[in-house]
């Protein structure tokens, strides 16, 4: 994933329950929450156990609490940060894409305890819970990083082209990574730390963000032609596809409702329901704010978050392409939830 900067491309600028029809609109809109700050902003992650937000932003993590709604606190010193996550021993990790390192902080204090190496920019970052280690993806290494609760890097394993998100099953003990330049799903041996398939995801291309449905085997994978497309994640078998919007970043799947999300840099998710193992089916289009394409899913209450900012039209005289001009310190939440709750 691409990191979030001032600026948005000129397309961009331009541009449980019962499961209901498409007209229902199950989601609206709850509140906004501001955030402030300069810089763009990349990853949303969710810390459930302590009922927190990790918010990638600029050069730092801000830590916003679920309950109150409110930022309560920050990680300093994380350059160029993609993503954040919490891991074993109550550490979060960071992917620090300004410096190769990912830092590894104290889940309480939120004071960083030590960096670790990685290969070139480091972007989306999990926590993998069967053999409780942490992968960076690193784009320009074009590989995976694995890092033990320690902080040791335990493996580096190559992926023949740039990663996006991933995903893991720790059932069966695989991680599944989208490689955008090679129009795949590379899945991961967790225990071998080895490459040991590579599925095509035609009609998908370039895909970025993925999901995964546990219980039915399932991927959702947010691909960059404007396609969610839900993969068998026993064999790499395309089932379903269903329309999304452009710039498609994050996907997200909420097993409690069985809902797949898309978040779009045009200003849309589009939620679609896994009706059954072989069919999904769009029920909604919900309009969220240009540039808000990335997002995070609380499954516990399932409300789902947008980071977005205001934009100003670009200086008089600029080139035809330019691009709009972040509005300091605009950067916000867009929270959504069921019914509006």
């Amino acid at each position: 994933m691409r990191m979030r900067t001032l600026a948005l491309t000129a397309a961009v600028a331009l541009a449980a329950f019962a499961v209901p029809r498409a007209a229902d609109a199950p989601y609206r809109f709850i509140k906004d929450v501001q955030i402030g700050g300069d810089g763009g902003w990349d990853y949303l992650n969710l810390d459930g156990a302590g009922r927190r937000l990790l918010i990638s932003h600029g050069t730092k993590v801000v830590v916003f609490d679920l309950k109150s709604d409110a930022v309560v606190g920050e990680i300093a010193d994380t350059p160029g940060v993609h993503g954040a996550v919490m891991a074993a021993e109550a550490h979060i990790f960071t992917s620090n894409g300004g410096e190769n390192k990912a830092s590894m902080v104290d889940g309480k204090t939120l004071q960083t305890i030590k960096k670790v190496d990685t290969e070139g920019n480091p972007d989306f970052i999990m926590y993998e819970p069967k053999m409780k280690e942490v992968y960076t993806f690193n784009g320009s290494g074009k590989s995976a990083t694995v890092i033990d609760a320690d902080g040791k890097v335990v493996a580096t394993i190559p992926l023949g082209g740039k990663p996006e998100a991933g995903a893991s099953d720790p059932a069966v003990g695989r991680v599944y990574v989208n490689n955008e330049t090679g129009n795949e799903i590379v899945v991961i041996d967790v225990a071998k730390h080895e490459v040991v398939a590579k599925w095509p995801i035609a009609p998908g291309e370039s895909a970025a963000g993925l999901a995964i449905d546990t219980k039915n085997k399932r991927l959702f994978i947010g691909a960059h032609n404007s396609k969610m497309l839900m993969m068998d994640s026993t064999n790499g078998k395309i089932l379903a596809e269903v329309p999304i919007g452009a710039g498609v970043d994050a996907t997200w799947f909420d097993p409690g409702t069985g809902y797949a999300f898309s978040s779009c840099s045009t200003g849309t998710v589009t939620i679609a329901h896994e009706d059954a193992p072989d069919k999904l089916t769009v029920v909604q289009t919900l309009p969220t704010a240009t540039g808000a394409r990335t997002m995070a899913l609380d499954p516990a209450t399932h409300r789902i978050y947008l980071a977005a900012a205001k934009y100003t039209p670009p200086p008089a005289g600029s080139a035809p392409n330019a691009r709009p001009v972040m509005v300091p310190g605009s950067m916000h939440l867009k929270i959504y939830g069921i019914n509006g709750k």
